[in-house]
Order: C-alpha cells, then structure tokens, then sequence
C-alpha cells in the first residue's frame, strides 16, 4: 500500500477551464519536472501557449508551487485526500508586447485580466 500512497494522480487546469491529464505521477516528481510535462502536453491548437518552464506557475490549493520542490512537499493535508485526484491551476505569463518595448515614451497601461473558474 505504501507504492500507492507515494503516486499523485494531477490533472491540470488549464485558464479556459480545458484539462491536461489526468497522470499519475512519483510523490518525489518535482515542480519543474510538472511543468516540462505540461509544455510537452500542451494543445496545439491552443493560442498563447507557454514558450518554457519560465511561462508556466502552477497554482495548488491556492499556493504558486515553486520549481525546485517536490510534490510530497506541496500536497497540503487540509485539500488532498489520499489516493484522490488533485487539481492543479496553470497559469501561462504572456509574451511581452513588442509594441510596448517599441515606445518607450508612452504612459505605461496597466492590464489586467482574472478567471473564475
């Protein structure tokens, strides 16, 4: 029973509310590793995808993971049920505007976007 406990079965969320997985991961997998997996998975047919590892911020149980824990590290006691499905956010960083580094005399804007799932 102890080889189960140590596997995580993760779908990820997608911003559109479209899923990756779910996979079976080793609890010792890191958040780096996560994220390679997700821009190997990533749709094609998807805009604005992640670029690198640099895009992507996984967010579980309402906390950004950071790239060099694992993921026994990040499972939180309160939100994970053993041997359940975990639900991870993905969140891509947009590219940069060119027409933002084109004109630097220009107010900058602030932008905002948000989604409720």
């Amino acid at each position: 029973m102890a080889g189960v406990q140590n596997q995580l079965e993760i779908k990820f969320r997608l911003t559109d509310g479209s899923d990756i997985g779910p996979k079976t991961f080793p609890a010792a997998t890191s958040v780096a590793t996560l994220k390679e997996s997700i821009l190997a998975q990533w749709p094609k047919e998807k805009e604005n995808g992640p670029r690198t590892v640099k895009d992507v911020k996984l967010i579980s149980a309402g906390k950004i993971l950071e790239n060099n824990k694992t993921l026994g590290e990040c499972q939180s006691p309160l939100c994970d049920i053993p041997g359940g499905l975990m639900t991870m956010h993905v969140v891509v960083q947009p590219p940069p505007l060119e027409k933002e580094k084109k004109a630097p005399n220009q107010p900058k804007q602030n932008k905002c976007v948000c989604v409720i799932l």
